[in-house]
Formats: C-alpha cells, sequence, structure tokens
C-alpha cells in the first residue's frame, strides 16, 4: 500500500510515517519505480506498535529502544519492565507538578475578584516571576 493508506490504515499522518522513517524508526520503505514508497503488513504492524507507544506517552527515543527489545526475540521481559517503570515514574513526576500548576492557579483564581476592577493577583503573579530587576538608568 502507499504512503496515504498505511497512514489511514495507521492512524498516522504521512508527514509522521516519513519522520518516523527519516529517524530510524521505521526501516525506509520498498520503493517502486516511479519513487512512490510502498509499505507492507509489517510496516503497519511497526506503525501501529510507534502509535502505541507513543500514545502512552513514551518519547522517541524510548519508543527507539522498545523497538529495539521487540524486535529482539531473546530479549528478558526486565528490559522492558525497567523501561516501562522508568517512564511511569516521570508520568508521576510530571501528575505532581501539573498538581502543584493546578493549586497554584486555583489559589490565585480564588483570590481574584473577577469584577470591574483593574486589580487582579492573578497578572500580579505572573508578573513578579517574569523578570530580573529593571535596569535604573
Amino acid at each position: 500500500m502507499n504512503i496515504g493508506q498505511a497512514a489511514r490504515h495507521s492512524g498516522l499522518s504521512a508527514k509522521m510515517i516519513r519522520y518516523y522513517e527519516s529517524i530510524g524508526l521505521l526501516q525506509a520503505a520498498h520503493r517502486t519505480d516511479s519513487g512512490y514508497r510502498v509499505y507492507g503488513d509489517d510496516d503497519l504492524h511497526t506503525l501501529a506498535f510507534i502509535k502505541r507507544s507513543r500514545d502512552l506517552g513514551f518519547s522517541l527515543e524510548e519508543v527507539g529502544k522498545l523497538l529495539t527489545l521487540w524486535q529482539d526475540r531473546q530479549r528478558a521481559s526486565a528490559d522492558v519492565k525497567a523501561l516501562a517503570r522508568q517512564h511511569i515514574d516521570e508520568l508521576n513526576q510530571k501528575i505532581r507538578e501539573l498538581g502543584q500548576l493546578r493549586d497554584t492557579l486555583q489559589d490565585l483564581v480564588e483570590h481574584c475578584q473577577g469584577d470591574h476592577r483593574p486589580d487582579c493577583p492573578i497578572l500580579k503573579e505572573l508578573e513578579s516571576g517574569c523578570c530580573a530587576e529593571p535596569v535604573r538608568a
């Protein structure tokens, strides 16, 4: 199938498929005499693997490691589990950070009167962290 068909079948854009090919996540597609890419079932299976990995939040580097492990039938499942656990730790850290951001913003919203007056603690907080001390002439 051509790249458009592979894109529809995989749920990825043709641009992403070309990108994954360019960075080595996907083997270079076979080409027709006229230069069009042709994808087979193995390619579609790999694209599905990449898409699912990305949907789970793995970075491109991690996807590359997972692909290597997936393709190595002699791999230890402990290696896969370690990579997944590391990703879980990173997700948990992001969740904590997002929770802190939410709590800070919630506190600012609760302290903002939200009326016709120009005084706004949200904007004051944003301003307070944006710049170094102004240079005095």
